[in-house]
């Protein structure tokens, strides 16, 4: 469910409140592939509620370059909101999680296993009101990248 970060933020306080774990993760999602499920699988079992900050278009040009995304931000929200380990989709402009995060305070923030604390700007403000940062290895050969190279070599 695609929901604004104002109303994302509210509910997770009432979530907790409830005694409910809120997890956050984010990412661009660009072509989901088995890589992406496996990861989000993964990061909604640390705990009960699984908060998806999704890149916007401008955003993921602005990390990937002017030739992503592949789909729209609307596009992706449908398809990562589909699935069943993602509860909340919310959209962020920024080029890091850092504002949102501020907002949602998630009790565990997931990234991938090519990230470590110190490489993760996140990191600091999650760890600083006592939320976990957690990590999960990445499947190894699954990459929008990768999948985006195959596409292109099967041009003529």
């Amino acid at each position: 469910m695609l929901i604004s970060t104002d109303d994302i933020a509210a509910f997770c306080e009432v979530l907790r409140k409830g005694g409910k774990k809120v997890v956050f993760t984010n990412g661009c999602f660009d072509i989901l592939h088995a890589g992406h499920v496996t990861y989000l699988e993964k990061a909604r079992s640390f705990g009960d509620c699984l908060v998806l900050g999704l890149n916007t278009d401008a955003s993921v040009r602005a990390n990937k370059g002017p030739s992503r995304p592949i789909n729209s931000e609307l596009d992706r929200a449908k398809v990562v909101g589909a699935l069943k380990a993602v509860d909340y989709v919310v959209l962020f402009g920024e080029q890091t999680a850092e504002n949102l995060i501020a907002k949602v305070k998630p009790d565990v923030y997931v990234k991938g296993g090519d990230y470590t604390l110190d490489t993760l700007p996140e990191a600091k403000i999650v760890m600083g009101y006592g939320g976990k940062v957690e990590f999960v290895n990445m499947v190894e050969g699954r990459s929008t990248t990768n999948v985006i190279k195959k596409i292109k070599q099967g041009e003529d």
